[in-house]
């Protein structure tokens, strides 16, 4: 009995010690995120394997470094200049994902703050680079989507070889100063008024153009009517008439000449 303290003491004391490292080696990696390995008594950062998601056992004098790995974005405000010098803040918002083999090799020459040392300034040279070819006209109105474009392929020349992916750039505000803001939509209403004026001119011009068209098919038509009217043809009809009205049986027909064009005069009564 009295033994027994002294041996519980070690006991528990290695039970704290075993605790203690098995808490150190074991390291759960969420969903979504990667981890390497930090060997303080190695070379450090551990560039050939990216650990995947789950329960992971490491060494105990080993730091696991975990870093999202899946598609993620972050949203900036940029001043840059357009091409006459006018000071624009763009608002965007870029997606991007680290390169998940790579991973290590980001930490390592990048850090773990790759998105502030490495994607921000990217982002920011890329927006000045392609908005400074453009008026504030055209950063206002036509020109967003081939600007978006722009820029995304800008952003991956500068980023080419650093172990992060694109995805895409959004556009989503360009703020000019107020007073070219407001000169650019009464610009914009104007033409737009003018665009609706010509297309009523072009209506018109077609309306009357068919009206004119019409009249002058009725006009075609009457004459070759008028010149296929012969005398043959129009004896011809009055005959015709004239065999129809006596065929009626209420009708009495009295044929009491011929008119200057040949045709019998005829007087009918019922």
């Amino acid at each position: 009995m009295d033994k027994l303290p002294k041996i519980a003491i070690p006991v528990v004391f290695a039970l704290i010690v075993f605790a203690i490292l098995i808490s150190k080696s074991a390291v759960t990696i969420g969903p979504g995120e990667g981890g390497v390995l930090f060997e303080p008594f190695g070379d450090g950062i551990n560039t050939e394997r990216t650990y995947g998601e789950g329960f992971q056992i490491v060494a105990p004098w080993n730091d696991m470094i975990v870093q999202k790995v899946r598609q993620q974005s972050i949203s900036d405000n940029m001043n840059v200049l357009s091409v006459n010098g006018l000071d624009i803040t763009v608002s965007g918002t870029i997606w991007f994902e680290p390169e998940f083999k790579n991973l290590g090799l980001l930490i390592q020459t990048k850090g773990e703050d790759y998105i502030r040392e490495l994607l921000s300034p990217a982002i920011n040279a890329a927006a000045k680079s392609v908005v400074g070819r453009y008026t504030p006209e055209q950063l206002y109105s036509s020109k967003r989507d081939i600007i978006e474009l722009e820029i995304l392929e800008e952003v991956r020349k500068e980023l080419d070889g650093q172990y992060v992916n694109v995805k895409r750039v959004l556009v989503e505000n360009v703020k000019l100063p107020t007073t070219i803001k407001d000169a650019i939509e009464r610009k914009l209403k104007q033409e737009q008024e003018s665009l609706e004026y010509e297309f009523r001119l072009v209506t018109a011009k077609k309306e009357a153009e068919k009206v004119t068209i019409e009249a002058q098919g009725k006009a075609d038509a009457n004459r070759i009517l008028s010149a296929s009217l012969t005398d043959k043809i129009l004896q011809d009809k009055g005959i015709d008439a004239t065999l129809r009205l006596s065929e009626s049986p209420n009708a009495k027909v009295i044929v009491v000449g011929s008119g200057d064009s040949g045709l019998p005069l005829i007087l009918g009564n019922n």
